[in-house]
């Protein structure tokens, strides 16, 4: 028997109000499951709108930052903020983007020791000391990260990623909200196998 998903109350989808059903069976749709912080967030349903809403203003964006590389941000700050579900989930998100089955595992225990560019190490201290030590944040933080070419957008989407990674692993602690299964093999080996 498995655990539960989290400690709060799960749903059913067709008591849901349809912008969120919609949401979440597209999200199903695409991905061919559903993960289970959508469900877990679903019984706050103003809370779930505003959440995914932030998510996707940082996540889904063109900008001076990678897709892969915000990722990176998500899965460095969720191991130092010990979040299972955020390391796992977007771990799995990030060995895709990066088509690199090895680098999630490396930020996660580790980003200092990782396989990854001087820049991307830059930008990966800022975010740690955002999520972490954000009152120590200093103007030559900025300078160092301007040094590797990030403008200030860059560096706001970094600390803005980060800091609502710390909220959101926060909150996947407090409810803890377990990983689906499926990530565990996404990005690791070849799809349909």
């Amino acid at each position: 028997m498995k655990a539960p998903i989290t400690r709060f109350p799960v749903p059913e989808l067709k008591d849901l109000p349809e912008d969120i059903r919609a949401r979440i069976l597209a999200v199903q749709e695409k991905s061919g499951f559903v993960p289970n912080v959508f469900l877990a967030l679903a019984h706050r349903p103003a809370e779930f709108r505003a959440f995914f809403a932030y998510h996707d203003a940082l996540m889904e964006k063109e900008g001076g930052l990678t897709k892969a590389e915000r990722e990176m941000i998500v899965v460095a700050t969720s191991g130092a903020n010990r979040c299972q579900y955020c390391v796992v989930a977007h771990g799995a998100i990030l060995r895709i983007r990066a088509k690199n089955p090895y680098v999630a595992d490396q930020l996660a225990i580790n980003y200092r020791k990782a396989d990854i560019t001087p820049r991307q190490r830059a930008m990966l201290d800022f975010a740690m000391k955002v999520a972490l030590a954000s009152h120590m944040v200093e103007d030559a933080d900025f300078a160092a990260l301007r040094g590797h070419g990030f403008s200030d957008d860059d560096i706001w989407d970094i600390g803005a990623i980060a800091a609502f990674f710390a909220m959101s692993n926060r909150l996947a602690n407090l409810g803890s909200i377990r990983p689906n299964d499926e990530f565990y093999l996404l990005g690791r080996v070849p799809k349909g196998a």
